[in-house]
This record gives structure tokens, C-alpha cells and sequence, in this order.
């Protein structure tokens, strides 16, 4: 089964975002790294479930202006329109070739995988894989899927990790069927409206923009 990975927050500023996060929910962030290639950099808070927030911001326009990356082309795309907060979010998996083929199978339009990598302030390097399913950035989102490298590596010590949780995420725009069919999950009948991860909840709205709780 999937898990929730990573919430994207768009930020002008990503420290200060990071920062005025930090003070409404009384949680910790510290410095991700940056993406050379993409003109990106981030701030992280990570969280007792194996999860965590990420605030994104650019720091190279013309890099991020020219990336491919479907995520990057999100992001300035929010920003430019002023729409900064969440925007996105990552699934956990362990079986991304087997997503490719499952896409293949049942025609389903993707981009990816794409390789990315950030160097963290002490000079270590985290790579991973990102495979999107195709989405219009402009009026809707999936969530696309990541897989780690060294997984134990993604992950802070005990010290770094907020007590709290990510226990829900709202969203719109999808029905949970056709959601459940991309990312082979399976719906409980009697749970309406509503989907699990191994670590969090997915709850689907008529609308709305892409909301989370944390407790």
C-alpha cells in the first residue's frame, strides 16, 4: 500500500513560509537543500508518521522557468498566479516500475520517472525517482509518486522529528474510484468518500483547494 510521503507548500519565501507555519502549529522546520537543476531550494518538518511538509520555493527563475519536471512547472505556476500553499503531494512507494507498467496497461498517461536529487547543508546528497500521472497544473492535481534511493536516508534522526501527525488530506477535483484505479488502491465499500494510506487518509471533496490536518 501507498503512504503519504510529502505535502508541497509554494512559497515566495520558503523560510519565511516555513517559519509562519511554524509558529500557527507549533512545529519545527529546518533546511532541505537545494535542487541545482531545477533553481529550487526547500524547507522540511517532519513528522512522527513517516512524513513530512515541504516548502518550496525558487531560487534560479530562468532554471525553473525551463524545467520539464512536471512538479517545477506546478510550482511556478502557482507562484506567478499568486496562488502560494499547498499545491501538491508525494505517495511513498517501493514498486514504481510496476506503476510504469500499470500505466501502460491501463493507458494511462504519465511523465516520468524522473531522477532528482538535492544536496543537503552538510554537503550529503538524497536521490530519489518521481513519477507523475498527467494532469492539467492549471485547474487540477494528482499526487505523484516517489521512491527513494536509501529510504533510512530521506528520514531525520529522532531529534528533528514534531510530535504531530498528518492524519487527513482533502481533495478535490477526482472521484475516489477513478483515484483508487491510478494508484491501485482499494476503496472500502463502506467508507465513503474516503480512501487510506499506510499512514495517513485521503478525503474527497466536490471542491475546495488541497487542504490537510495535523494533530
Amino acid at each position: 500500500m501507498l503512504a503519504l510521503d510529502h505535502i508541497v507548500i509554494a512559497g515566495n519565501n520558503a523560510e519565511r513560509a516555513s517559519a509562519q507555519y511554524g509558529n500557527k502549529f507549533t512545529i519545527k522546520a529546518v533546511k532541505g537543500g537545494e535542487h541545482e537543476e531545477w533553481g529550487t531550494y526547500n524547507y522540511l518538518s517532519y513528522f512522527s508518521n513517516d512524513s513530512y511538509l515541504e516548502w518550496l520555493g525558487v531560487s534560479d527563475r530562468m532554471k525553473a522557468e525551463s524545467a520539464v519536471n512536471p512538479l517545477i512547472k506546478h510550482l511556478v505556476y502557482v507562484i506567478e498566479n499568486d496562488m502560494t500553499g499547498p499545491f501538491q503531494f508525494a505517495l511513498r512507494t517501493n514498486q514504481m516500475d510496476n506503476y510504469i507498467a500499470h500505466f501502460k496497461a491501463h493507458n494511462i498517461p504519465y511523465k516520468g520517472p524522473f531522477a532528482g536529487q538535492r544536496e543537503r547543508p552538510d554537503g550529503s546528497v538524497l536521490k530519489w525517482r518521481m513519477l507523475f500521472p498527467e494532469y492539467n497544473h492549471t485547474k487540477e492535481l494528482l499526487p505523484f509518486l516517489i521512491e527513494w534511493e536509501n529510504p533510512k536516508d530521506a528520514y531525520p534522526d529522532t531529534s528533528l522529528l514534531n510530535i504531530q501527525t498528518i492524519t487527513k488530506i482533502d481533495l478535490s477535483g477526482i472521484d475516489k474510484d477513478t483515484f483508487a484505479h491510478i494508484y491501485q488502491l482499494k476503496p472500502k465499500k463502506l467508507v465513503k468518500n474516503q480512501l487510506t494510506l499506510q499512514n495517513s487518509k485521503i478525503l474527497f471533496k466536490e471542491n475546495g483547494k488541497l487542504e490537510f490536518s495535523l494533530v
